[in-house]
């Protein structure tokens, strides 16, 4: 993989988040990206809402405690440490027992000052709002949906052709990290079951946005007579559910995502996060974290035609993470694809067409599209993906090698 010098962004402190799709013949500019949610801008602070990292060891659970007993005594730990600062009332929302371990916390600017200089305390950063974009992170440009759906005959998608596929026979999963998935996609072989939501806190992370199910197609739909055909067809996918109906939540929920896969994928398994913005600590932390339990992350480089050095998570570095860029069906960088030393493989990520909500289709452009022909490549190859070519016109003049089962 290539080399990510983390410490180049020390000084780097713009949070422009944006999405990781796009459509091709429909693009979304700069202002046109910014989503507004509750009067907070896509990217900007959720007042009073903060990310408290603690440092290693500081809670212990019990070696033979399941994941949310850890979680539940995480909160607790939480909410007894603040309890004896606070000076203002507070809120614990989401607790962090694996990936990281730490909490989200709704609370006073004063209280966060006091509880910073606490000696368990790694360090405490605002949440964000993370958005894929106006209109859901491009829901549909050249397929889209009936009511009811009509299976169409079954077609190999280029990008699929160009990097490989086959009929999945092992036993390991693909995470999708996202909108969740449609659950009852004929061409997509759901385990609702071992997913969960973290929109709606429930158990089964359905699809009401669309991208998590492209995704999802693209990594692992099954090889049958209808529709579309996975890199690693009919593997078994869990879904996630991270992002709200309009593609958009909170990064405490997306690092409890991450660390509820950290807890639950085994070794061997693969994780699709099609997501990303500006740098931010935390989620960088927790996927690092996540990944080094042996789960094979693919990320998306983003789509700001910038060097990814410049946005988390596609900057994160190590033995178990591939950060893709993006390619069309004639091996050429797709322009919006960041680039840089984060880069490990481009893939294809223009007009690619994929299974989508409601039982139905769509053709989609970006690096969103490119990761998840990378997560099916890694679950194919046990983390071990071939090269055949590289991308053609790199900006960074360091061309990407194509991945390949």
């Amino acid at each position: 993989m290539k080399f990510k010098n983390l410490l180049y962004f020390v000084s780097v402190i713009a949070l422009l988040f944006t999405a990781c799709s796009k459509e091709e013949d429909q693009l979304i500019t700069s202002e046109d990206e910014i989503f507004v949610l509750n009067d907070v801008k896509n990217g900007e602070i959720i007042e009073g809402q903060y990310i408290v990292v603690l440092n290693e060891g500081t809670i212990k659970a019990a070696s033979d405690a399941i994941y949310m007993e850890k979680v539940n005594e995480m909160k607790a730990f939480a909410e007894s440490m603040i309890r004896t600062k606070a000076t203002n009332t507070f809120e614990v929302r989401n607790a962090y027992a694996e990936a990281l371990h730490g909490f989200s916390v709704r609370m006073s600017k004063e209280d966060v000052e006091i509880l910073e200089k606490d000696s368990r305390v790694k360090y405490i950063l605002p949440d964000r709002i993370f958005s894929l974009g106006n209109g859901g992170g491009g829901g549909g440009g050249g397929g889209g949906t009936t009511d009811p759906p009509v299976d169409p005959d079954e077609t190999i998608p280029y990008g699929i052709e160009r990097v490989g596929y086959g009929n999945y026979s092992g036993t390991n999963k693909i995470w999708i990290l996202d909108t969740g998935i449609d659950l009852d996609h004929n061409d997509l072989n759901v385990d609702a079951a071992s997913g969960y939501d973290f929109i709606n806190n429930d158990a089964y992370g359905d699809d009401d946005n669309g991208h998590g199910s492209h995704c999802a197609g693209t990594a692992a739909a099954i090889d049958n007579t209808i529709g579309v055909v996975g890199v690693a067809a009919g593997a078994t996918l869990v879904p996630v559910k991270v992002l709200d109906r309009r593609g958009s939540g909170a990064y405490s929920v997306i690092i409890a995502g991450v660390d509820f896969v950290a807890a639950n994928a085994n070794a061997g398994d693969a994780a699709n996060m099609s997501l990303g913005g500006g740098v931010y600590e935390p989620i960088d932390d927790a996927i690092l974290a996540a990944s080094n339990n042996g789960i094979f992350f693919s990320l998306a480089a983003g789509n700001e035609s910038d060097d990814a050095l410049y946005h988390s998570p596609a900057r994160v570095n190590g033995p178990y993470i591939w950060t893709i860029s993006a390619m069309d069906v004639n091996d050429n960088w797709a322009y919006f694809s960041n680039y840089g030393t984060p880069v490990d493989y481009c893939m294809p990520g223009v007009n690619i067409f994929s299974t989508y909500k409601a039982g139905g289709y769509v053709t989609m452009s970006g690096t969103s599209m490119a990761a998840p022909h990378m997560c099916g490549v890694l679950l194919m190859t046990n983390g071990n993906p071939a090269t055949d070519g590289y991308v053609n016109g790199d900006p960074d003049g360091d061309p990407d090698p194509i991945g390949h089962i």
